[in-house]
C-alpha cells in the first residue's frame, strides 16, 4: 500500500512435525503449562491441544485433528474424512504484546469441514504488530500440512481476520503462487493508514478541546498514564458540544465518509468498546510514535492532512481553524517491502479477494476497505476484489450466516471465473444512502441504529 501518512502501532519444513519442547510441560489438568519457546527468547507457548480457556481441542465429528508446536509457534491442523483436496489458512488478529503466544480455530471451523475443506492455524512465534511473522508462520503451514498428513492440498485459500487480514493480503502478494483465493475479515488493508487514522482521531479531538498534547508518547504497559491524564481532560470538552459534533464530523470522514448507523457507531466505541475505555485511549497507539522493536522511528505524517467536518463545497470557520491549531507529526521512516517491520500492502492481489467489513467498526475502520479498493484500481487489479459492507458497529462482528455466505461466493468465484456480488464502497452517493450495507447484512443488531432495511 502506498504510505502518503502512517504510523505502525501494534519457512519450508523439512523434517516430520512434532512438539517442540525446551523443558517438561507440567500437566494442568488435561491441558500442559505453556512451554519455552525454542526461537524466540522470553515467549512461551501455550498447548494447541486446549483453547485459552482451558477446554480441551478435540476433532469434529468425521474430521481428523494435528496439532503441535514448530519454530516458536503452535499450529492446529483438521482434515475432513471427506476431504476434498482444498485447505483454508487462517491468520488471526492482534494479541497485545504479551510473551504467550496460542493458537485459536476459525469462526468457520463446522463449516469448512462440512464443505470438505481442511484448514489450518498458528499462533505465530511472536505477538505484537508483527504481521511479517504472521505471514511466515502462516505459509509455512502448507509445507507443514503435506508434512503432518502426508498428502498436498490442491488448492490453499488464504483468511484472516483484523490484523490477520493485513497478514492474508500480505501474504497472497509475496506468495502469490501458493494461493487461489483468498478472504479477510475486519482486516487492517489499508496497511499502516490505520494508524494515521489513530493519529488523526487523537489530534484533531486534543485541536478541539484545546489540550496540548505531546508526540510520541512512550508506549509502556497499558495505556500511559500522560495520555490517560489528557483523555480526561479532552473528553469533558467535546462530549454534548459543538466541539465534539466537529469531532463526530471529522471521524466519520477520516473513517469511511457519511454512511448510516455513523452516529451509534461513535457513541459506541466511545463509550461501550474497548473495555468501557474512551475511545481515544483505545486508540492511544496514534501517538506513540512506533510499535516497540516492530518498526522503528515513526510512520506517521499529518503535514499535508487537511480536517473536513462536512462534505460542503468549502471549509468552514471552525474547519479552518482546526486545521491551524491542530498537532502536525512528520514521518521519519517508511512502511517495509517484504516481510519487516510493518509489511506494505501494494494493492496488487493476484487472486481473487472478497472482505467483509462493519461500517461502523471505528477501531479498525471502513476506510479500510476503500483504499485497498483505491490501490487495485490504481494497479489494474480492481476486477479481482469484492468488498461487502455490513451494518454493524463491532470489529470483527459478523454472523456466520454472513460469513459462510463469503466464502461459499469466494470458492465459487475460483471455480466458474464468475465475479460475486459487492458493495459500490467508493461511490460516496451510494455510501451516504440509508440503504448502504443492506445487502449483504444478515440479522439486525440493536446497537447499529439507522433507517431499517
Amino acid at each position: 500500500m502506498r504510505v502518503r501518512r502512517a504510523l505502525a502501532l501494534a519457512l519450508l519444513l523439512l523434517v516430520p512435525a512434532v512438539p517442540a519442547q525446551a523443558s517438561p510441560a507440567a500437566t494442568v489438568g488435561t491441558c500442559t503449562a505453556p512451554t519455552p519457546s525454542e526461537t524466540q527468547p522470553g515467549y512461551l507457548v501455550a498447548d494447541p491441544d486446549c483453547d485459552v480457556t482451558g477446554t480441551p481441542f478435540t476433532a469434529l465429528p468425521g474430521a481428523r485433528v494435528h496439532t503441535g508446536i514448530r519454530d516458536g509457534a503452535a499450529y492446529r491442523i483438521e482434515v475432513p474424512t471427506n476431504w476434498n483436496g482444498r485447505l483454508v489458512v487462517y491468520a488471526h488478529g492482534y494479541r497485545g504484546t504479551g510473551t504467550t503466544v496460542f493458537v485459536n480455530s476459525p469462526n468457520l471451523r463446522e463449516h469448512y469441514v462440512s464443505r470438505g475443506f481442511a484448514w489450518a492455524a498458528s499462533s505465530y512465534a511472536t505477538n505484537g504488530y508483527d504481521v511479517g511473522q504472521g505471514v511466515r508462520d502462516s505459509h509455512a503451514l502448507i509445507n507443514l500440512f503435506r508434512k503432518v498428513t502426508g498428502k498436498a492440498a490442491r488448492q490453499v485459500y488464504m483468511t484472516g481476520e483484523s490484523m490477520g487480514g493485513h497478514v492474508t493480503a500480505v501474504a497472497i502478494e509475496e506468495f502469490p503462487r501458493s494461493f487461489v483465493g483468498a478472504m479477510p475479515s475486519c482486516g487492517v488493508l489499508g496497511d499502516v493508514e490505520l494508524f494515521d487514522y489513530f493519529l488523526d482521531a487523537n489530534v484533531t479531538a486534543a485541536a478541539l478541546a484545546g489540550v496540548e498534547i505531546s508526540f510520541p508518547l512512550q508506549p509502556g504497559p497499558g495505556y500511559p498514564a500522560e495520555w490517560a491524564g489528557q483523555v480526561a481532560r479532552i473528553m469533558p470538552a467535546l462530549k454534548g458540544t459543538p466541539a465534539g459534533r466537529t469531532w463526530s464530523g471529522v471521524v466519520e470522514r477520516r473513517s469511511g465518509g457519511e454512511r448510516p448507523g455513523f452516529d451509534s457507531a461513535f457513541a459506541y466505541w466511545n463509550a461501550a468498546s474497548q473495555g468501557g475505555l474512551p475511545f481515544l485511549q483505545s486508540l492511544w497507539p496514534g501517538l506513540s510514535g512506533g510499535t516497540a522493536g516492530i518498526a522503528p522511528g515513526n510512520l506517521t505524517d499529518n503535514r499535508h492532512t487537511f480536517y473536513r467536518s462536512t462534505d460542503s463545497r468549502f471549509p468552514s470557520l471552525t474547519d479552518l481553524r482546526l486545521n491551524r491549531d491542530v498537532l502536525r507529526v512528520k514521518r521519519t521512516a517508511t512502511a517495509d517491502r517484504g516481510l519487516d517491520g510493518v509489511p506494505r500492502v501494494d494493492g496488487k492481489p493476484p487472486v481473487p479477494v472478497l472482505s467483509l467489513h462493519g461500517i461502523g467498526d471505528l477501531f479498525v475502520p471502513f476506510s479500510m476497505e476503500q483504499e485497498y479498493a483505491r490501490e487495485t484500481l490504481r494497479n489494474r487489479r480492481g476486477h479481482l476484489f469484492v468488498s461487502r459492507a455490513i451494518r454493524d458497529v463491532a470489529h470483527c462482528g459478523f454472523t456466520q450466516d454472513e460469513m459462510r455466505r463469503g466464502f461459499d461466493d469466494l470458492v465459487r468465484w475460483v471455480e466458474t471465473g464468475k465475479r460475486p456480488a459487492g458493495d459500490a464502497i467508493l461511490d460516496r452517493r451510494k455510501v451516504a444512502a440509508a440503504d448502504f450495507g443492506c445487502r449483504f447484512t444478515v440479522g439486525v443488531r440493536s446497537a447499529f441504529v439507522a433507517p431499517a432495511c
